[in-house]
């Protein structure tokens, strides 16, 4: 299973002017991402202060990853890392 750092942003074209309609927005969003954190597929998830966008860590493999995030389109974007454990750089350097 593989470990990957999602960095997510909102479409700033889609998010509603009108203070009520983006809150309610985003509890859609937020009703979704706590679904992702109950399932186990998000291990972690954060909003980066001041800013449309935030972090995810991901466990699955790259069809978990593409099954969460097409969730979100077209309202979220994310930007996609797979990450390798530190027993995994020690395979490399064997």
């Amino acid at each position: 299973m593989g470990k990957y750092l999602l960095i997510w942003s909102l479409n700033n074209d889609l998010v509603p002017t009108d203070p009520k309609e983006r809150a309610s927005g985003w509890g859609m969003l937020m009703k979704m991402v706590k679904q992702d954190l109950n399932t186990g597929i998000a291990k972690d998830w954060g909003s980066f202060p001041g800013e449309n966008m935030g972090y995810c860590i991901v466990e699955g493999n790259h069809l978990d990853v593409m099954k969460m995030t097409q969730q979100y389109a077209p309202y979220v974007g994310f930007e996609v890392h797979a990450a390798a454990s530190i027993d995994d750089v020690g395979e490399l350097l064997k």
